[in-house]
C-alpha cells in the first residue's frame, strides 16, 4: 500500500510538472511550436542491446583506393595506420571499451604470413582485372603483433574478419564454389592463441551473401564453412573459459539466403548474424542530405531490421543480430556530408532504430578512413559523429523502451534506460531547419517517481561516468544539446551546449559536460539539433 501511495504522489507531482525541458533559447527567426510530446513506456524493455553497443571498423584499403576521382583512404589501412599516435589511442580509450571490427572488402584477399608454410608476403596492388580491383595482400605477423599490442593498450575489443574465399574455385556464373580451405585461418588463430592475444570474435567473410559484392557464395556451402569455423575455434580454444564468438556472413541482407544460413547452422554453430548497411546509396549522390533529412526515407531500413529479427526469432537459433558494417553511403562516403554534422542525424537514427529491433551491436564504417571516419584520417581529430557515438555509449543503457512522439514527423525520438544511473535517457533529433519544438515527456502508465529529498539519487551514483562532470541532480535533469558551428549542418565542428568540441593541447578528448535544467521546463529542441536528455526521476520499472 505504501508503494502505491508513493507512486500516486509521483503522479500528482507529474500533473503539475512537464517533467522535462530546457533553458535553451530558440534561435531568432525560427518557428517555435509547443504541444509536442514524447510518451515513453517504462514498463518493460522492447529490446536489449549489448552494453558496448557502439562499434567501429578498421579496413584494409590501401592509399590507391579511389572513388569518383577522390582517394579518401590515405594511411588508414590496418597495414599502415599510425598506431603510435596518441590522439588515436586516447579516442579509443574514451569508450572503455570500444568494439572494433577488423575487416572490409579486401579481407577475402588477405593471406596471413604465419610462416607455416613459408610464403612471399605481397602488398595490395591496384589491378582492375583482378577481383575487387586489387591483387592479393598479406598480413605479416610483425604487424599483427603491433596491432594487438596497440589494441590491448587502448582497451579495445577486437573482432577479426577472416578470408572466406581461401581455397575456393571461381565459377562460370561469377560465384565462388567449393568448400572453404581453413588452413591459413587456422594458422593465424593458432598463432594468436599461442601469443596470448585476446580476440573476441572471428568473422567469416565479407559481403559474399545473397548476390554478393564482386562475387558470392551459396548459403548451403557457407553454412558448412561456418560449422567448420566453429569447430576450429572450439578446438584451438579448448580449455578456455570463454571462447571467441563466431560471426557471419558480414554481408547485405537477403532474406532467403539468411534464412537458409540460419536453418543450416542452428541451433548454436553461429553466434552472431552480421549484416551491412549503406542505405543512402553511393557517395557521389548529390541528394544524400535530402535523404538524411527525410523521415520517410530513414524509416525505409526498418524492414531490414524487422525481417532479420523475425528470421532469428523463428529460426531456432541462438544467434543474435549485429550491424557489422555501416557507412551510410557506399564507395567511401562523401566529404562534408558523411564526415560532417549532418551525418549524425543519420547515424544516431540508425543506432536508435536498429536497437528497437534487438540489434546487439552496431559497427560504424569507419573509425578511420574514407570520408565517413569517426576520426580525421590524417590528424585523428574527431569528426562530429565521434562525439555522437561517445555520448550514446555513455548515456544510453542496454534496455530499449517503447517511445511514441506526437507533434511533428521531423523529430526522431528514442529512449533507453539510463546507463549506469537511475531513470532514462531520451534522444531527440530535429531534422527541421526551421522549427524549434518545445517537448514534454510523459509515461503511458501515468505514474512518476516522487522526488522527495530523501529519495534523490546520490551525486556519486549519477555522476561516476568519466568525463561528465559533477552535478546535483534533485529536481533537475541533464541535457546535452548538439549543434553545428555557425548553424551550418555541413560543418565538421560540433558544439555541445554552445561550446565547441575540440581536443586540448595534449590531444585529449574534451569533457562532455551537460547543462542542468529544472524539471518544470519543456525540452527545447532547436532547428537542426540533437538532444540527449538524462531524466533520473522518470519512473521506469524496466530500468530497475
Amino acid at each position: 500500500m505504501g508503494g502505491f501511495l508513493l507512486h500516486l504522489m509521483g503522479f500528482c507531482l507529474g500533473a503539475i510538472m512537464l517533467l522535462v525541458g530546457s533553458a535553451t533559447v530558440a534561435p531568432s527567426g525560427s518557428d517555435v511550436r509547443g504541444g509536442a510530446a514524447v510518451i515513453v513506456d517504462g514498463t518493460n524493455p522492447i529490446a536489449t542491446t549489448d552494453e558496448d553497443f557502439v562499434c567501429a571498423t578498421l579496413d584494409w584499403w590501401p592509399p590507391e583506393k579511389c572513388d569518383y576521382g577522390t582517394c579518401a583512404w590515405g594511411l588508414s589501412s590496418l597495414l599502415n595506420l599510425n598506431i603510435s599516435n596518441n590522439i588515436l589511442l586516447n579516442a579509443i580509450k574514451e569508450f572503455s571499451p570500444l568494439k572494433i571490427r577488423l575487416g572490409g572488402t579486401l579481407q577475402d584477399k588477405v593471406i596471413y604470413d604465419t610462416g607455416m608454410p613459408q610464403r612471399n608476403c605481397p602488398q595490395f596492388t591496384k589491378n582492375t582485372s583482378e577481383l575487387l580491383g586489387f591483387s592479393n595482400g598479406c598480413l605479416p605477423m610483425q604487424r599483427w603483433d603491433e596491432l594487438n599490442d596497440f589494441f590491448k593498450k587502448a582497451g579495445a575489443k577486437i573482432y577479426f574478419g577472416l578470408n572466406a574465399l581461401y581455397g575456393r574455385t571461381p565459377m562460370s556464373d561469377g560465384s565462388y564454389g567449393g568448400p572453404w580451405d581453413s588452413s591459413n585461418a587456422a594458422s593465424l588463430i593458432r598463432y594468436t592463441v599461442n601469443k596470448g592475444y585476446t580476440i573476441h570474435g572471428w568473422e567469416l567473410g565479407n559481403e559474399l551473401s545473397g548476390s554478393g559484392v564482386g562475387t558470392r557464395v551459396d548459403a548451403d556451402q557457407y553454412a558448412a564453412d561456418v560449422i567448420n569455423l566453429k569447430f576450429l575455434v572450439n578446438t584451438l580454444y579448448q580449455g578456455f573459459e570463454t571462447k571467441p564468438l563466431v560471426l557471419a556472413p558480414g554481408g547485405f541482407f537477403d532474406a532467403s539466403w539468411f534464412t537458409e544460413l540460419v536453418s543450416k547452422t542452428k541451433p548454436s554453430a553461429l553466434d552472431v548474424l552480421t549484416h551491412h548497411i549503406y542505405n543512402l546509396g553511393p557517395g557521389v549522390d548529390t541528394h544524400l542530405i535530402d535523404k538524411i533529412l527525410d523521415p520517410n526515407y530513414l524509416d525505409g531500413i526498418a524492414n531490414t531490421f524487422s525481417n532479420l529479427q523475425s528470421i532469428i526469432k523463428n529460426g531456432g537459433t541462438s544467434a543474435v543480430a549485429w550491424v557489422g558494417e555501416a557507412g551510410g553511403a557506399y564507395n567511401s562516403g562523401r566529404h562534408l556530408v558523411s564526415d560532417s554534422f549532418v551525418f549524425s542525424f543519420w547515424y544516431l537514427d540508425q543506432l536508435g532504430l536498429s536497437a528497437k529491433y534487438d540489434t546487439k551491436t552496431y559497427c560504424r564504417q569507419s573509425l578511420v578512413g574514407g570520408n565517413y571516419g569517426l576520426l580525421n584520417r590524417t590528424t585523428f581529430a574527431p569528426n562530429p559523429d565521434y562525439y555522437s557515438a561517445l555520448l550514446w555509449h555513455r548515456l544510453m543503457g542496454k534496455n530499449v523502451l517503447s517511445t511514441n512522439f506526437t507533434g511533428t514527423n521531423s523529430i526522431r525520438a528514442y529512449a533507453h534506460c539510463a546507463k549506469g544511473s537511475e531513470g532514462i535517457t531520451l534522444l531527440l533529433i530535429n531534422l527541421s531547419g526551421n522549427t524549434t519544438s518545445q517537448v514534454s515527456v510523459s509515461t503511458n502508465n501515468k505514474m512518476y517517481k516522487t522526488l522527495k529529498q530523501h529519495e534523490r539519487p546520490s551525486t556519486k551514483k549519477l555522476n561516476h561516468l568519466r568525463g561528465f562532470g559533477k552535478k546535483t541532480m534533485g529536481f533537475t535533469r541533464e541535457e546535452y544539446h548538439l549543434t553545428p558551428k555557425d548553424g551550418n549542418i555541413q560543418s565538421q565542428t560540433m558544439l555541445l551546449n554552445n561550446n565547441i568540441l575540440e581536443l586540448d593541447s595534449s590531444g585529449n578528448i574534451p569533457k562532455l559536460e551537460p547543462i542542468e535544467v529544472e524539471a518544470t521546463q519543456p525540452i527545447t529542441v532547436a532547428p537542426y539539433s540533437i538532444v540527449f536528455v538524462h531524466i533520473p526521476y522518470f519512473y521506469a520499472p524496466a530500468c530497475r
